[in-house]
């Protein structure tokens, strides 16, 4: 091994093997995981001899594994997860019974392991060579004379490893296959006793078997056992070396053995539908094997009379428990990921070794808690059950999700990522959750920043100038109090400025509406007895206060729809207005069209016709408008008989019917005037016609047919007359525009979705979010305001002790500013106090660092009680169909530890559930015994938190100001 890539090394290029256990992609793989911030740390360096060897031969000669496959180590290099393959095999030739190794010398070579030639080439058998070069010689003029083969055990295992699909294409393969034979038969030297023997066991281990539908390529007399037969090697070697009579077990086991030993020679034949011809061969070789004393006769006799019983379908797999492998689950995903894997059956398959960054004593110990927590006295003996925690209801229907991050120089760590659940999906980054006030936290920093970006944009100011930005502030608060505190400011500071931010108070009375989200709605607090209180942001943050958060958020908005709205100006014509008009008859036609399309599907042109018919009213001029704008070409008898099925008690004269038929010429109206007259909607009225000529239409050619249509349909928006409802149209569109602004700030926090909510709600967890996502901002916040790359792979091991030996490290990418410092410090500092006396408290004191000492900790808390509800137009409400149930608290633990815990209840057994993220709270204080000796751990290099420059250690911090807020 080398520092750095090796210029010399040649991958192999086609045998199953090397593809199976990757190395005929490793040159793929390096290049792929290069772009993804992985390096070459160490590769293999080849001497020339074995360049020149594998350049002839086209692979390199080195003692090979029997078995390999992905192996997944925690930090301290202790293996956690472990897929070997073949999974049963000889671990050598001792494990071989003395029975196996004679019959497969009988049949393949029966001057293997001759104690009178221990320097005998295994790869040759001169005898088998002679005959088969003179068969294939007499082939040339007769075929039926091209017989018998010169393949020894030898070179048969250089073909099924090496050679395209197992097979040998020409004679020229053949010698090149005894060559490799021959020289990896000398790797030890002179003597080959030891190699013939380990040539029988790696036959055994490496011997093809075809495949099986839901159990994959069977490799190996051991899987071939399994596979097959359901009978398991251990068992089998038992028996086969039991001496005395020989009972029916031994005889079937032995019968299996030689079958799967001469199947070897048309697996996919004798092991599918040639199983009778596999009978019959099987019986003949157990005569010859006795009649030459192989066996005995008792043992023959015995085994012909024994049925070959194929299973009917594959064994099943050994049961898993998932929540004991959500590490691993989530290693391998990322595995897929960076290899580019076509599934986990391949990547288990891989020679590689990865050195991941969780604590693998944690992780076992937290999962084994959560497995137990479908238990009614488990829960209770964890003091889960109580107010706001869990009551009567069915503990079992509760899945956690826990999540431990460790803060590195240049890195994050995973150290613990463990869920209830048991199954693959990941609660913890798999999932869209309602996880309710964490939201507020997001919101908080989004508002401070703000803040330090009025501080920076304004500090220079003179208060005469600062005066006359507060003027022209209208409806941004944010704005105006800034310019106005700078005014006042004897210290500019920004620390002092986001201290005083903290301060403002913000009204948390629920009997004001808003209009956001595109209509009018009302909130509520959590807790009543806030509603007549006037907190302050910090304060609302400990109580995880709605309302305070709801008119926060609207000072947000404000500020954003300001700048948007110095853009439009005050012109009714101007472009920016009539752009605002134009997107939303764009965009509330695509809502109208994809409902209407939903509608239409899977009719004939007939059938929408009829449909589009019941939707108008029930007059023969409105349901003429329709027929003649859905078939502008149909004549007046088509009219008739369309109307005869509409309207069967109606009779118009002929005078009638073609007066009806003229004033409905969709020539004399546009399409809004004709969906008037008709009373449905213009699109609706579009799209009926459009889809009687394109019956199969897909929903994009739809929109993009009818983008001047959805304006047409519009076009009393654009009239000077509807100036108001013009407005209220452009807030709608501003807010959104708004909202996507807000998105850009969440999504530097590490928001994981593409979409916020454009609504006041999205303040108190409206537009969802991950667990994992709420870790990732705790991070940041833990670090100064330094987005740090999580890391859970540092090293990947490909092909270990081979001359294919690729040794890869992560290279993180660099630290990133997302934060000032004073902007994280300051809602550090609110998060300690949501612990020290708001919704956190019970965590108070839970957790205490390696010295004994008090840790200091914070986080925010989460409960989303999500429902959908329905109303009418009086406000009365008609339907409320529960989502789910969550309680959510992310957190962090001194300066070194952070995350998140979830509870979470889906479907309607929600609606039983009154648990708040006091439930979430309790479980991090009970999992005390489980991670605080991942706390205790002491802190290496690899592990210390530096500080990026211009910053103060965030522990240090904390400490200086935690006496001074308390």
């Amino acid at each position: 091994m080398r520092d750095g890539a090796s210029s010399e090394l040649r991958y192999p290029t086609g045998g199953p093997q090397d593809k199976r256990l990757g190395y005929s992609q490793l040159e793929s793989y390096v290049h792929g995981l290069t772009a993804r911030n992985f390096s070459v740390a160490h590769q293999a360096s080849w001497s020339p001899e074995l360049e020149k060897f594998a350049q002839d031969n086209g692979y390199a000669i080195y003692r090979e594994k029997e078995d390999a496959g992905l192996t997944l180590r925690d930090r301290t290099g202790a293996a956690f997860y472990n897929a070997r393959y073949p999974e049963r095999v000889y671990e050598d030739f001792k494990a071989v019974p003395p029975l196996v190794v004679s019959t497969l010398r009988y049949i393949e070579d029966q001057s293997l392991l001759d104690p009178d030639h221990p320097r005998r080439n295994p790869a040759v058998d001169w005898k088998r060579l002679a005959v088969a070069t003179a068969s294939q010689a007499a082939g040339v003029f007769d075929p039926d004379l091209r017989q018998g083969g010169a393949s020894t055990l030898a070179t048969q295992i250089e073909k099924f490893r090496h050679y395209p699909d197992g097979r040998t294409r020409n004679v020229n393969d053949k010698l090149r296959q005894m060559m490799a034979a021959a020289t990896r038969s000398y790797l030890d030297g002179p003597e080959t006793i030891a190699v013939q023997q380990r040539i029988v066991s790696t036959y055994l281990n490496s011997t093809p078997l075809s495949s099986r539908a839901g159990y994959g390529e069977i490799i190996g007399v051991g899987d071939g056992l399994w596979a097959w037969y359901g009978t398991d090697l251990l068992e089998a070697n038992r028996v086969m070396a039991e001496d005395g009579a020989v009972s029916p077990r031994k005889a079937e086991i032995y019968k299996q053995t030689l079958s799967l030993l001469l199947a070897q020679r048309r697996p996919s034949y004798y092991l599918m539908e040639g199983r009778k011809a596999l009978g019959e061969l099987t019986d003949t070789y157990l005569r010859l094997l006795a009649k030459d004393g192989v066996i005995s006769e008792e043992l023959r006799d015995a085994a012909v009379a024994a049925d070959l019983r194929f299973l009917a379908d594959p064994p099943s797999p050994a049961p898993v428990s998932f929540v004991n492998r959500k590490a691993a689950a989530s290693v391998r995903t990322e595995l897929l990921r960076l290899l580019g894997t076509p599934s986990l059956y391949d990547l288990d398959r891989l020679d590689v070794a990865a050195s991941t960054t969780f604590d693998a004593g944690a992780q076992e110990r937290v999962s084994t808690v959560l497995a137990k927590l479908d238990n009614r006295e488990q829960v209770k003996a964890l003091g889960m059950v109580g107010q706001n925690l869990l009551g009567n209801e069915d503990p079992a229907k509760v899945n956690y999700s826990v999540v431990v991050y460790e803060r590195g120089a240049d890195r994050n760590f995973v150290r613990v990522h463990a869920d209830s659940l048991d199954q693959p999906f990941d609660l913890n980054s798999g999932a869209k959750l309602i996880l309710g006030s964490t939201a507020k936290l997001r919101t908080l920093l989004t508002y401070l920043d703000i803040v330090a970006r009025l501080h920076d944009k304004y500090e220079g100011m003179t208060p005469r100038q600062l005066s006359a930005v507060a003027a022209k502030a209208g409806d941004d608060v944010l704005t105006k109090w800034a310019v106005m505190y700078l005014a006042r400011a004897t210290d500019r500071g920004l620390q002092p400025m986001l201290d005083a931010a903290m301060q403002r108070r913000y009204s948390a009375s629920p009997a004001e509406s808003f209009f956001t989200g595109g209509g009018v709605h009302v909130f509520a607090n959590y807790e009543k007895s806030d509603n007549r209180k006037m907190p302050t942001v910090e304060e609302s943050l400990v109580r995880s206060i709605n309302l305070a958060f709801i008119r926060i958020m609207r000072d947000v908005r404000n500020y954003y729809l300001a700048e948007g709205e110095r853009a439009q100006g005050d012109d009714p014509k101007s472009v920016a207005r009539l752009d605002y008009l134009k997107r939303f008859a764009d965009q509330e036609g695509r809502t109208y069209l994809n409902h209407f399309y939903d509608d239409f599907r899977g009719r004939t042109p007939d059938q929408v016709l009829a449909f589009l018919a019941t939707r108008s009213g029930r007059s023969p001029y409105r349901l003429a408008i329709v027929f003649r704008s859905v078939r502008p070409e149909a004549s007046i008898d088509d009219l008739r008989g369309f109307l005869g099925k509409q309207l069967p008690k109606t009779s118009l004269s002929d005078r009638a019917m073609e007066k009806v038929y003229n004033d409905a010429d969709p020539d004399r109206y546009s399409l809004v005037d004709r969906a008037y007259l008709a009373r449905v909607h213009p699109l609706q009225l579009w799209l009926a016609s459009y889809l009687q000529d394109h019956t199969q239409a897909p929903r994009s050619e739809v929109l993009k047919a009818s983008a001047d249509e959805r304006q047409a349909a519009y076009g009393w928006l654009f009239k000077t007359s509807s100036t108001r409802k013009q407005d209220v149209r452009i807030r709608i569109l501003s807010e959104q525009d708004a909202f996507n602004e807000i998105l850009k700030d969440w999504r530097k926090q590490g928001y994981p979705f593409d979409y916020l909510v454009p609504s006041l709600a999205t303040a108190i967890g409206s537009s969802g979010d991950r667990p994992d996502a709420l870790a990732h901002l705790m991070g940041i916040i833990l670090n100064d305001g330094v987005e740090l790359p999580t890391v859970e792979i540092e090293n990947l091991n490909f092909a270990a002790d081979t001359p294919y030996e690729t040794r890869m490290a992560l290279n993180p990418s660099a630290p990133k500013r997302v934060f000032a410092p004073e902007v994280v410090r300051t809602a550090r500092r609110a998060l300690m106090s949501v612990v020290s006396e708001g919704t956190g408290a019970r965590f108070r004191g839970a957790y205490v660092a390696p010295d004994g000492s008090p840790l200091i900790v914070g986080g925010k808390t989460g409960t989303g009680d999500n429902r959908f509800k329905s109303f009418t137009a009086g406000k009365r409400l008609v339907e409320a169909r529960v989502v789910d149930r969550t309680a959510t608290f992310v957190f962090f633990l001194g300066d070194r530890f952070y995350g998140t815990i979830t509870a979470y209840v889906a479907g309607s057994d929600a609606g039983k559930y009154h648990f708040t993220s006091a439930l979430a709270v309790q479980l991090m204080k009970s999992l005390t015994p489980q991670l605080q000796p991942l706390i205790n751990t002491p802190q290496t290099t690899d592990h210390l938190a530096s500080s990026p420059k211009g910053t103060v250690p965030a522990i240090t911090l904390i400490s200086n100001t935690a006496a001074s807020v308390h």
